[in-house]
């Protein structure tokens, strides 16, 4: 009886063995999953590039548009209509500066004048001036106060709405 127990048993595994290679029973191993083995995944080497042409806008009636080439062109050529450029700042000087700074400027027409020293972080150090000050080519001296540490600061000058920034270094 001994014997007879191994055999059957090794008949039973041998029977199992042959039925799955032969006849393609998966007894002993999982089966492949179909949607994953058909599907390939698509290789793309180059981006796709979207090609459009998009024209320039021009209007087609020149009711209230005026090109900004003939503005200019006209402003040259008629010495009637001025720009609004009222300051022009000609020179600063010494710099470095210890204890007086001069400044040389140009004004179009009377109008207020602000001079005020930053740090370089934009904060207003001093207000040298703020006065009235007629048209013409001016000539202005301002005094640095001892308060102020040596180093590179900024000399604002503020004419209407327009505004001039100077670099200057103090000792």
């Amino acid at each position: 009886m001994n014997i007879k127990l191994p055999t059957k048993l090794l008949m039973m595994i041998s029977c199992i063995l042959c039925g799955s290679v032969f006849c393609s029973l998966s007894v002993l191993a999982q089966r492949q999953d179909s949607t994953i083995s058909n599907v390939r995944a698509k290789k793309i080497y180059k981006t796709p590039q979207i090609k459009a042409v998009v024209p320039t806008y021009k209007p087609k009636s020149a009711f209230g548009y005026i090109p900004y080439n003939e503005v200019l062109a006209s402003t040259k050529s008629n010495p009637g209509i001025k720009a609004d450029k009222i300051l022009s700042v000609l020179k600063v000087y010494p710099n470095p500066v210890s204890d007086q700074i001069n400044l040389i400027l140009k004004l179009d027409r009377e109008s207020n004048l602000s001079v005020k020293i930053m740090d370089l972080l934009g904060n207003e150090v001093v207000t040298l001036a703020n006065e009235r000050v007629s048209a013409g080519e001016q000539t202005k001296s301002y005094t640095i106060p001892n308060r102020l540490n040596s180093g590179i600061y900024f000399l604002k000058v503020v004419s209407g709405a327009e505004t001039v920034v100077k670099r200057i270094s103090v000792l």
